[in-house]
């Protein structure tokens, strides 16, 4: 019996809706990496990218155990001396509440020329309002 290697007209893409309220921050990032990789899929082969798209909901309603609201810390550099930036989660979810979501789930892909074509298949929305409806996506639990 021959090893199976997807091709890349091979490729089927679903849609996938989660609901960030309902489980931890960690746990929904590897949900979310696993969808965006395939992993899931039968026909997974790691050199093509056959992921499919998530839509996340209720990015603002994020879900954290302990003290992470106020201990973890997201951090950038302007590139000038002194220029490192610092700020907490909850202050990164009171402004954009996508982007923590959007580095959990970078931080569990692989660094790999694929990783930047997975993330674009992630699209995050801060309420229970989101614009792929048409698409129908399948919700996840």
């Amino acid at each position: 019996m021959k090893t199976y290697s997807q091709k890349a007209s091979e490729i089927s893409r679903e849609w996938w809706l989660i609901d960030a309220s309902t489980m931890p921050l960690g746990k929904l990032a590897v949900v979310i990496a696993d969808k965006l990789m395939g992993k899931s899929k039968v026909t997974y082969t790691t050199h093509i990218d056959n992921g499919d798209y998530v839509v996340v909901i209720n990015a603002k309603d994020l879900v954290v155990t302990g003290n992470k609201m106020i201990d973890k810390k997201y951090y950038r550099h302007s590139g000038y001396p002194g220029g490192l930036k610092e700020l907490r989660l909850e202050e990164v979810i009171e402004k954009d509440p996508s982007r923590a979501i959007k580095e959990a789930v970078k931080g569990m892909l692989p660094k790999n020329k694929l990783a930047a074509d997975r993330l674009k298949r992630l699209r995050v929305f801060p309420g229970a309002e989101h614009d792929h409806t048409a698409q129908s996506p399948k919700e996840i639990k």
